[in-house]
């Protein structure tokens, strides 16, 4: 993958840092168009006065300035802006923790458009460990909850009419998706990219839904020794692969749909547990991998099914355990990792 854009002098910089005020754990690239390096980023302060921080890189000075900052309660376990290449939708986020909400970012005011609860009848609520924005049809979103569900939400993003809330949303479907905690959702590209999605979740299985058919869903894969799978991440380009973690692993387990049960590929240079995992978005043999080794990895699996020996890149960042990556879909050829209060990109 060469180093691309270098100028006349061979001077770019491969490296952008941007320091927070608190410890980070959840971020993501924003998507739109028009805002190239811009990232939301999540604090994770064990208390319920939490953060979340827009941030972008000024180009001419390359630094990174915080564009606005807003409360938010308890961490998230979760910040996506919407899919929105062509910026063509509000400009809106969204954030998982007790509940879903949706923002419309601005600056230096970012305001809460909605807050979508599912218990609309009780005080308690389950809290969300994840969801995912659906890149075909953004008015998708589908979250994952400790209460073994999985909720499909249908969002409405309405006209300016003064200041009227522009962002409503209903749920479409609820349904028991494991037979415990579910830890992360994502939907698949394949049949269209609308109506597919998968789970994972505390029984250690990876579970296919298809909206059109929820009667029945598939075992993709179920760990042997039932642990914990806390992450799962669909091929950008390829929606017969893809990859998840097992709790406390130190190897990424790459799957086939058409080969289920079967990891085709196990990514294990890892000393230390991986916390994220994060496909290429312009390349089918590409994903990037973090882990507590303070390490962000980068593999080449084209060679699959043979064993996967080592990554093609490696990056170290000596101060703290990486737990989170992110991989631009708008910049390819940039990566975001989290460690501490660290946000870097990184130029691959």
């Amino acid at each position: 993958m060469a180093h691309s854009g270098v100028g006349p002098a061979g001077k770019r910089k491969e490296i952008y840092k941007y320091i927070a005020p608190w410890p980070l754990y959840s971020m993501n690239w924003s998507v739109r168009p028009d805002k190239r390096f811009r990232l939301a980023l999540g604090s994770f302060v064990e208390e319920y006065n939490n953060k979340v921080q827009i941030v972008s890189l000024d180009e001419d000075n390359s630094e990174f300035t915080a564009k606005s900052t807003f409360d938010h309660p308890y961490p998230t376990t979760k910040i996506m802006w919407i899919p929105d290449s062509k910026g063509v939708f509000p400009d809106l986020l969204a954030t998982s923790g007790d509940y879903l909400r949706v923002w419309r970012a601005g600056e230096p005011d970012t305001r809460l458009e909605c807050v979508l609860n599912n218990n609309k009848n009780s005080d308690f609520c389950a809290p969300l460990t994840s969801f995912d924005w659906n890149e075909v049809d953004p008015n998708l979103v589908g979250t994952s909850s400790i209460d073994t569900t999985c909720t499909i939400w249908g969002l409405e993003t309405g006209q300016i009419l003064g200041r009227v809330n522009l962002v409503s949303g209903h749920v479409k479907t609820q349904l028991i998706a494991h037979d415990k905690e579910v830890y992360d959702i994502a939907f698949s590209r394949a049949g269209g990219g609308r109506d597919m999605f998968a789970s994972v979740g505390a029984d250690g299985s990876v579970r296919m839904f298809d909206l059109r058919h929820l009667e029945h869903s598939t075992i993709i894969y179920e760990d042997p020794t039932h642990t914990p799978l806390l992450r799962l991440a669909w091929n950008k380009q390829d929606p017969n692969y893809l990859a998840t973690i097992a709790m406390d692993a130190c190897e990424v387990i790459i799957l086939d749909v058409r080969v289920p049960c079967t990891p085709v590929a196990r990514l294990n240079n890892h000393r230390a547990c991986v916390n994220g995992i994060a496909w290429a978005p312009h390349s089918s043999c590409h994903i990037c991998t973090a882990g507590d080794d303070h390490q962000a990895l980068i593999w080449d699996i084209q060679q699959m099914p043979r064993a996967i020996e080592d990554p093609i890149l490696a990056y170290t960042a000596a101060e703290g355990e990486v737990n989170q990556i992110q991989w631009g879909a708008t910049q390819p050829d940039w990566i975001a990792i989290c460690y501490n209060k660290s946000l870097e990109i990184l130029r691959v």
